[in-house]
């Protein structure tokens, strides 16, 4: 197979062979030269420069000033970097940017760590300021469930049921497992004490076995049948929307990591209207009940791949649909404990004034998909050309990903599928090793690994040996694991210098509450150039596009970004503080920053 593998179904998807250019003898003049920069490179063998010359949409040169001048020409346009930074574009790999469009016009908790009474009062605000028919749902979006003030506090429907509505009302975790609603909705829904909890999902109870409001996973997918859905304009719209605020973070190409026939239209139509800025994959979802028959599943997934696929990677983005998605369990952030774990959380076996946190009896939800259902589904998409892309928050997911990926290797042992296991929050040790044994790939959402409510939450339900171990990017590495970034956007901000900045010095942000200031666990966090290589080159090899993509080379695609800082040279807080200048796609410049003002 070639490193851009062909798909069963008949269309190939391979790209030209020609992707490095030999310098000829007499240069044919540049489009764009750019000079005098700071170049990051993301090519082991060359990894400075300070000269790159562009050409139809292609990288033609790299390297120094005096090299470049033989590429200009009457017509080049050349930009004097002046010092600045210059480095291939953001490549994130995973995220979920419909989603994150439309959540930009919805109710919106914007992570804020809100006590009950700011909640209440934030979703009353959203009501008044929106009226509407008893019948009319309410979605509110971005709700820090795990930084709830004070840590620990409880919610339930009784904390939306005293707003002033008789609207049915949903408010939706940022994590994407969770949902709080209120008894209107649960009524509509007809989730009473009798509701079995569904496959992959489970329905918090309270003491006397009723429904507390707070729903996890699959348990919460009965309201996708009762709440409006945004139309095909809407999803466009949203659409757009993201993509324009990937643009000014420097994202040039992404993976939606979960994305229904919705996303895939919606993105789609953009396409078509020549408006695409950002190189687009998409990850068709597989279910676990859909483990039931495993060439049904795949079948549809090539389905999409034929109707949306767009064929070779060429200059211009277009959309290529590539890889099936597989939860294998939820969140290890409390208090959802649905990441399936290989040791049981603890429980506290004394009072809330006097605790006594011992190891308990639950390890979560069982892995969504049982082993044999799992090692069929990703050797039938390995043989359809698909790379699989499993969730796994908890080690015992984790584990058992692993354990279907070296499935996957021994039936199909020569073919170049690369399986993406993303979160990886907490992994045992035994298994650090098995990524690079396996060519699993961990992508992470790097700005997790700091102190804050989601980690910090986890402290009496994991003790101190595996908070210890908590978000480990920095042993993965140093087992020789290929790691790639993804944000998970709109799960937090779409921020990826700050979480690049977390992924080097594994604390959160300067103004943090004092409760969240120093560094995470033990983990040694990633160097300044790993975190750039895991956003660059590992991203492009999880989306099997490092041959055109991710390095600053001769002969890739030039996708590139200007930064207003050296990430590699500032002081380590001030990553964060990055600005993009430019962002550049096939040649062609997508975003543009306005001077800041004086």
């Amino acid at each position: 197979m070639s490193r851009f593998h062909r798909f069963a179904i008949g269309a190939s998807f391979a790209v030209s062979a020609a992707c490095t250019i030999a310098a000829p003898s007499a240069p044919t003049a540049a489009d764009r030269l750019y000079l005098h920069g700071v170049v990051f490179t993301a090519d082991a063998g060359h990894p400075t420069a300070e000269a790159v010359a562009v050409r139809d949409g292609r990288i033609v040169y790299v390297g120094s000033d005096a090299g470049a001048a033989a590429y200009r020409g009457p017509t080049t346009q050349t930009v004097d970097l002046a010092g600045k930074f210059l480095m291939p574009g953001i490549i994130d790999g995973h995220m979920h940017p419909l989603q994150a469009g439309t959540v930009m016009l919805k109710c919106n908790l914007n992570y804020d760590a809100l006590t009950v009474a700011q909640l209440q009062q934030r979703v009353q605000k959203c009501l008044d300021e929106s009226p509407s028919g008893d019948d009319a749902w309410l979605e509110v979006v971005n709700w820090f469930q795990e930084s709830m003030l004070p840590p620990g506090v409880k919610t339930s429907h009784a904390t939306l049921d005293v707003l002033r509505t008789k609207r049915p009302i949903v408010v939706r975790s940022s994590f994407g497992h969770s949902v709080l609603a209120n008894s209107r909705a649960m009524a509509l829904a007809n989730i009473t004490a009798k509701t079995p909890d569904p496959v992959g999902g489970k329905i918090q109870r309270d003491a006397n076995g009723d429904p507390t409001g707070v729903l996890e996973d699959s348990a919460f997918v009965v309201f996708e049948t009762l709440i409006p859905k945004p139309t095909a304009a809407d999803d466009v719209v949203a659409a757009n929307a993201a993509l324009d605020a990937m643009s000014a973070q420097g994202v040039t190409s992404f993976l939606d990591a979960i994305a229904p026939p919705g996303d895939l239209a919606a993105f789609s139509a953009v396409h078509a209207a020549g408006k695409l800025k950002a190189r687009a994959h998409f990850a068709v979802p597989i279910t676990p009940p859909e483990a039931a028959d495993p060439a049904a599943a795949i079948a549809k997934v090539v389905a999409s791949a034929k109707q949306y696929d767009g064929g070779a990677i060429g200059a211009a983005p277009s959309i290529t649909v590539r890889n099936a998605k597989l939860f294998l369990d939820g969140v290890i952030a409390a208090p959802a404990l649905t990441g399936a774990m290989r040791e049981p959380y603890r429980t506290n076996a004394g009072t809330a004034e006097h605790p006594n946190w011992v190891p308990g009896t639950s390890r979560g939800p069982a892995v969504y998909f049982q082993p044999e259902p799992l090692a069929a589904l990703l050797i039938g998409l390995g043989r359809a050309g698909i790379d699989p892309h499993l969730h796994a928050d908890g080690d015992g997911a984790v584990h058992a990903g692993l354990d279907g990926i070296a499935a996957l290797r021994k039936a199909l042992p020569d073919a170049d599928i690369r399986v993406a296991i993303a979160h990886d929050e907490i992994v045992d040790p035994v298994d650090y090793p098995r990524f690079r044994a396996l060519g699993a790939l961990p992508v992470l959402s790097l700005q997790w690994g700091k102190p804050a409510g989601d980690t910090l939450g986890l402290v009496d339900y994991f003790g101190p040996q595996r908070m210890a171990r908590l978000e480990p990017a920095g042993v993965l590495a140093a087992a020789g694991a290929r790691i790639a970034f993804g944000s998970d956007w709109p799960v937090d901000r779409l921020d990826e210098w700050f979480a690049f900045k977390v992924g080097v010095t594994r604390t959160n942000a300067p103004d943090a509450p004092a409760e969240y200031r120093g560094r995470l666990g033990d983990d040694p966090g990633l160097s300044r150039e790993a975190v750039l290589t895991a956003a660059t080159i590992n991203a492009a090899y999880e989306l099997h596009q490092d041959d055109v993509t991710g390095s600053i080379e001769a002969g890739k695609f030039a996708d590139l970004i200007v930064l207003d800082r050296n990430p590699l040279t500032v002081p380590a807080e001030d990553i964060a503080n990055v600005r993009v200048l430019e962002t550049v796609v096939g040649g062609v410049t997508v975003y543009a920053a306005r001077p800041q003002e004086p």
